[in-house]
């Protein structure tokens, strides 16, 4: 399960960074595709919302 948590915390960092970049509002690196590319917020909310659900599933299943 220690496993599962850490990769579900692992996209929902990647997923807030892409969101953020692909808004605008995190322009790092100053060179990424994807800054103010909006299809990124969509991507990026997505992988944070299947982050969320894997920690959720994998906290629930750790106290079974």
């Amino acid at each position: 399960m220690m496993v599962l948590r850490a990769a579900g915390l692992f996209l929902i960092v990647m997923g807030t960074i892409w969101a953020l970049q692909g808004a605008g509002l995190l322009a790092w690196p100053a060179d990424s595709f994807m800054l103010a590319d909006s299809s990124w917020i969509a991507r990026g909310l997505i992988t944070a919302v299947a982050g969320m659900g894997m920690l959720w599933w994998a906290l629930r299943r750790g106290r079974s």
